[in-house]
């Protein structure tokens, strides 16, 4: 089965990467509610490594089907899910990485763009919020993906965040994207 190469984030206009964000379409596993049949034996590592009984997923492929099931449930835990089966799985941080970044514009006009380790693209704004928490070991930058899952930031996105949010000047330190504004720093602080 042929699958379609992912197009090159770096060379695509923020337009580009709008109408392909929308065009994604995600099976409605919102609307799927089978039993539970177990343990699906897979886990997602904090870098966003997908393993299977404890070995590496190596086809990228098979990562991109399974995130297209993946569900975080109402108690916080996240199951992969088909209209007949659901199987739970572990995540050690968050199920998606953003490991690229793109930026249009400045100031209130400035559009984020990110790409995840799983090839989805999309556009950081009111659906798609920042969130940053403290932690012992550092900050700890968040996306929100979609229906409670988030893509962790990968550090050096997350560098490209804190140089755009200190060049423009706002106080508290943050970004805009898609007309909403992201403070740099937990809500505590």
């Amino acid at each position: 089965m042929p699958t379609t190469p992912l197009p090159d984030f770096a060379n695509l206009s923020l337009a580009e990467i709008a109408r392909l964000a929308e065009e994604h379409r995600l099976p409605p596993v919102d609307s799927w509610n089978p039993a539970h049949c177990g343990d699906s034996e897979m886990r997602i590592g904090r870098d966003g490594t997908w393993f299977h009984q404890g070995a590496p997923i190596t086809r990228q492929a098979m990562v991109r089907l399974f995130s297209t099931i993946l569900r975080r449930e109402a108690e916080g835990k996240y199951v992969l899910v088909t209209p007949v089966e659901k199987l739970d799985i572990d995540v050690e941080d968050a199920p998606f990485v953003a490991v690229e970044m793109k930026s249009d514009g400045s100031g209130e006009a400035m559009r984020l763009a990110f790409r995840l380790n799983t090839g989805d693209v999309l556009t950081a704004g009111p659906a798609h919020g920042l969130r940053f928490e403290e932690r012992a070991d550092g900050p700890r930058p968040y996306l929100h993906v979609r229906r409670g899952l988030e893509a962790l930031i990968a550090r050096p996105v997350y560098y490209q965040l804190a140089e755009l949010a200190l060049a423009n000047g706002s106080t508290p330190p943050g970004v805009w994207s898609d007309g909403t504004f992201f403070p740099l720093g937990s809500a505590a602080e």
